[in-house]
């Protein structure tokens, strides 16, 4: 007890990427004493640094545009499943937030003296804004890190992994007081006291063998919220980017970076016979970048799974009909990575192929960022429901950005409703973080990990069957058991075997709720697709609501959700 460290604060952010610095620095903004704490390093983890393409917002500067066509587009894409409430800030709120770091030196992309904007899949005109195509997530993040250093009021620390929020009793309106920590260079717990708690620790991408984000995007924060009494939406949608690289290998470059060139140059869409076939499922293309990221997706492993795929089990991208000067200004330095990995794209076209890319399920919350749970908030992609069943091109930093902001504006209105924190409603997760378990040779986390992302991969995919998923639930179940109560080994510094214990308490449970959702929703929609049941019922255009009961997660059906009519 004795070797606990204890932390006090007002705001108390749980991670660090662009919705977590969003948060804090407007929390800070207005007063607040702020905690920003991550597992990773501070503003280098999550998402929105690895971002590296277009945020999309109705700026208006070089096309014409309202944020009402913005909405519509949003909408649009989510299938009838978007909450209202949360797209129209998303979308009403963006250029604010775009110019607020427009004025905080990001360096939006100019042409003219005004703002570019780049067309994207779903939208009906250029809209999306972007630094430059291959640097617009790092330099998100690099001046959300400037700003963030700027403000006094904003304590950051990193290798502290978050383990459960503390709330004072277990009744309905009990508020959150703060949470219980692992700080990661110690193996020692740590004790945090806020008067508002705020998850923005990112999605769940981790849960899959191929996917496009940071190792630490494993569904923490719907866990943590899952436990604390939160409700969670949509967790069934996941969102699989179409054209992730596949080969040949390619070494120290994003394996998502050829989409802003598919937007630039047109890059053709291939099956191993090089036929162009997107049109065989509605969507020709006809030399221009337009088809959505689900019916790309769709697409590709429809062509794959009839035998016409290309040779490691994806689709040809193709940039060979482009004239050798326009590639090398649309892709500048990057054709010298490229070369260096033996890739000339005067001459071959690489193999491209669906990986996880991002979550539109999350925690439920209101307009104000607000869960249910007394000073519990959420932003950024840990909030379900903006979305509905697909996300809209460019929509992921504007979410984190905007709903980051709101965070932590929202923070400073409820601070004075919470209760002291009392370490004895932390006693049993400072239990787990300092209990002693099995060694990791008896229980081999590493493996269990690997088991479970190939286990998603191949039954929770892009393509779903009742068989699969039963399957999946039946492995999930078994990894849990195997796993136990008990965190591996001793507390210890930088012990990944334990900290892989923890990941898994966490990714288990936000598996078993994605894939039971799943086998429920008996449809095709948006992101979630099933082969044994191809068409959208309207029946089913309506979330699904998940929350704990005893200890085990229960999936709700929610109301019909009507026609949402959005004036032109």
């Amino acid at each position: 007890m004795a070797e606990r460290r204890h932390l006090e604060t007002d705001v108390l952010v749980i991670g660090a990427g662009g919705a977590g610095m969003s948060a804090a620095i407007a929390a800070a903004d207005g007063g607040a004493n702020v905690l920003l704490a991550d597992r990773s390093l501070i503003g280098r983890g999550g998402a929105t640094i690895m971002a590296m393409m277009t945020v999309a917002v109705a700026v208006g500067e070089e096309t014409p545009d309202d944020w009402h066509y913005h909405y519509r587009d949003t909408l649009i894409a989510g299938r009838g499943l978007c909450k209202p409430e949360l797209a129209r800030l998303l979308c009403e709120e963006g250029p604010d937030a775009i110019r607020q770091m427009d004025g905080w030196g990001v360096g939006w992309a100019r042409r003219d003296g005004h703002i570019a904007q780049a067309h994207a899949p779903g939208h009906d005109r250029p809209r999306c804004v972007y630094v430059d195509f291959l640097n617009t997530g790092p330099a998100v993040s690099k001046t959300l890190r400037t700003a963030l250093h700027k403000r006094e009021r904003a304590r950051r620390i990193g290798d502290l992994m978050i383990i459960d929020v503390v709330r004072a009793g277990n009744g309905p309106h009990a508020p959150v007081t703060g949470a219980v920590a692992l700080d990661v260079t110690t193996g020692k717990a740590v004790t945090i006291g806020a008067k508002v708690t705020i998850i923005a620790t990112g999605g769940l991408t981790r849960l899959y063998a191929r996917n496009s984000a940071s190792g630490n995007m494993g569904g923490d924060g719907y866990a943590i919220g899952l436990r604390a009494g939160t409700k969670l939406i949509d967790m069934e949608f996941v969102q699989f980017f179409p054209i992730g690289h596949l080969a040949p290998r390619m070494i120290g470059m994003d394996p998502i970076m050829w989409d802003p060139f598919r937007y630039k140059l047109g890059g053709r869409l291939l099956n191993g016979n090089m036929e162009e076939f997107t049109g065989r499922y509605g969507t020709p293309e006809d030399g221009k970048y337009v088809v959505t990221r689900d019916n790309a997706t769709y697409a590709i492993m429809q062509e794959v799974a009839a035998g016409r795929g290309s040779p490691h089990g994806g689709a040809y991208l193709s940039f060979t009909h482009i004239p050798v000067e326009q590639l090398k200004a649309a892709f500048g330095p990057v054709i010298d990575k490229l070369t260096t990995n033996g890739i000339d794209l005067t001459k071959q076209a690489v193999e491209v192929a669906p990986i996880a890319h991002y979550h539109m399920g999350g925690i439920a919350v209101d307009a104000a960022m607000a869960t249910g749970v007394p000073q519990l908030l959420a932003a950024g992609e840990a909030v379900g429901g903006a979305n509905g069943a697909n996300r809209l091109s460019g929509n992921a930093i504007t979410e984190a950005l905007v709903f980051g902001r709101q965070a932590g504006r929202t923070a400073l209105e409820v601070l004075g409703g919470g209760a002291a924190f009392d370490p004895a409603d932390a006693a049993a997760s400072l239990a787990l973080v300092e209990a002693t378990g099995a060694s990791a040779r008896e229980v081999n986390t590493a493996a269990m990990l690997a088991r479970l992302q190939s286990l998603m991969w191949e039954d929770v995919g892009p393509f779903r069957t009742e068989a699969g998923l039963q399957r999946a639930i039946e492995g999930i179940g078994a990894l849990d058991r195997q796993l136990g109560a008990v965190p591996v080994g001793v507390p210890n510094a930088y012990d990944m075997a334990r900290l892989d214990w923890f990941d898994l308490r966490n990714m288990l449970l936000v598996a078993r709720v994605v894939t039971e959702a799943a086998l429920l929703r008996t449809e095709s929609r948006g992101a979630h697709q099933r082969d044994d049941y191809p068409g959208l019922v309207e029946e089913w255009t309506r979330n699904q609501v998940v929350v704990l009961e005893g200890g085990r997660a229960v999936i709700e059906k929610g109301p019909l959700i009507p026609d949402e009519k959005v004036a032109a």
